[in-house]
C-alpha cells in the first residue's frame, strides 16, 4: 500500500521531522534548565551584591568580625565559585540527548 491510500495522518516523512525537532528541543531544554548554570548565575549575581556591601564597610560590621572584612571576601569567594559553575558548563556542555528504542522481547 502506498502512504496516500486514504489513510488520514502524517507520512513517514513529516513524522521523522517531527521526532528530529522534538529531539533538539530537548537538548536545548535541557541546556537551558542545567543546575550549573542557574548555580552559578545565583552565585555570580549575589556575589557582585556582597562585594559591593563590603567595598565600603561601616566601623561597626568590622568590629563584629573583629577587623576582617568579611563581605568583601565572602563576596569575592562566591565570585569565583560563580565563575567555575559558569566555566565548567562552557567547558562541559550538556551532551545531546540519545533516544534508546525499547526491543519487543515477547515478540
Amino acid at each position: 500500500m502506498s502512504e496516500n491510500s486514504g489513510h488520514p495522518g502524517p507520512s513517514g516523512h513529516d513524522v521523522q521531522r517531527e521526532v528530529s525537532e522534538l529531539e533538539g528541543k530537548s537538548t536545548t531544554a535541557s541546556r537551558l534548565f542545567d543546575l550549573r548554570l542557574i548555580i552559578g548565575g545565583l552565585f555570580v549575581v549575589y556575589g557582585i551584591i556582597v562585594t559591593i556591601a563590603g567595598i565600603n564597610p561601616s566601623d561597626s560590621s568590622l568590629d563584629k568580625s573583629e577587623g576582617i572584612n568579611i563581605n568583601l571576601w565572602t563576596g569575592l569567594a562566591m565570585l569565583l565559585l560563580g565563575v567555575f559553575f559558569l566555566g565548567w558548563v562552557k567547558l562541559r556542555p550538556v551532551p545531546p540527548v540519545e533516544l534508546v528504542e525499547e526491543k519487543d522481547e515477547g515478540a
